[in-house]
């Protein structure tokens, strides 16, 4: 029988099956001798040895898609960060740091603004533009009056999706008001939440419908810095490795450099200011990092 582990605390873990349950199951020792540690989100395969007792045994885990190592957690097909469009005003530089670190982790990732019904149109639409012509999905939604909502639940179908977002941008709304479309089980997701930003606990993956699951991210730091070279960051900034080898530098890091073609871009309004801007922060201290 094949599922999903969505938990793990001491040695057991929860392994949810399709049209099944979920089955409490220990790791086979063959595991341990190959120094393989099942992960939050393996696909695994489990001999029942109780099913009234919902108990069994993990005997192989597939190959993984990708493996996260903040949080610990295996297969995951996409991230969805959420941000507030005002009350409080986007963190682009918090947003940009995400995108980053999803990107070394070869992550796709969906961006959704909350509260749509707080601004203008020509507030949506620079940040439509500023993001989209950076490669990304961008969505924007009210969990307040439901508009956009539809659009998130098409997104996360049939997929393992990390819910991310800072405190007060409305991600518990957001997971309300996909609640009363999803399976009953996850009526949890909203309270674990709301426990206080504080509250350490374990990763879990939530069982919404079918083969599509949710797993809140904690931990939303304003503190990471990228683990990579200087160098390397703009690989990670898909607007801007789209220029590479066109400037008149070969290795052009796009800041002091002449001749700069992402310097012209920007000017001529195909690179947003803010995802420039952030770069050159990040890079910044990257460098200073470095040197100390």
């Amino acid at each position: 029988m094949i599922g999903k582990i969505i938990k793990g605390i001491a040695g057991s873990y929860y392994v949810h099956v399709v049209h099944s349950g979920t089955y409490e199951c220990k790791a086979k020792g063959i595991f341990r001798y190959k120094n393989i540690k099942p992960l939050v989100g393996d696909n695994v395969e489990i001999e029942i040895l109780d099913e009234e007792l919902k108990i069994g045994n993990i005997t192989d885990i597939s190959e993984r898609d990708n493996e996260l190592i903040r949080p610990a957690v295996a297969n995951i097909d996409q991230a969805l960060v959420v941000f507030a469009l005002k009350s409080p005003m986007p963190n682009l530089n918090l947003l940009d740091r995400f995108l980053v670190m999803m990107e070394t982790q070869n992550v796709e990732t969906v961006i959704c603004f909350n509260k749509l019904d707080l601004v203008s149109e020509e507030e949506i639409k620079e940040l439509k533009t500023t993001y989209e012509s950076a490669g990304y999905k961008v969505l924007f939604a009210s969990a307040n009056n439901g508009q956009g909502i539809d659009d998130v639940v098409r997104v996360i179908k049939d997929k393992t999706t990390a819910f991310a977002g800072p405190s007060g941008v409305g991600k518990s709304s957001i997971l309300n008001a996909i609640m009363p479309m999803a399976n009953s089980q996850t009526g949890d997701i909203s309270k674990k939440i709301q426990r206080g930003k504080h509250t350490t606990r374990h990763t879990e993956i939530y069982n919404v419908e079918g083969n599509t699951y949710l797993m809140d991210t904690p931990g939303f730091s304003s503190m990471y810095v990228c683990e990579c070279e200087k160098e390397e960051l703009k690989q990670f900034f898909p607007e801007i490795y789209e220029y590479e080898g066109e400037c008149r530098f070969n290795g052009c890091v796009h800041i002091n450099e002449p001749d700069c073609k992402v310097k012209m871009k920007i000017n001529e309004g195909v690179i947003g200011k803010s995802r420039y801007d952030n770069y050159v922060l990040l890079y910044n201290e990257i460098k200073d990092k470095k040197r100390y």
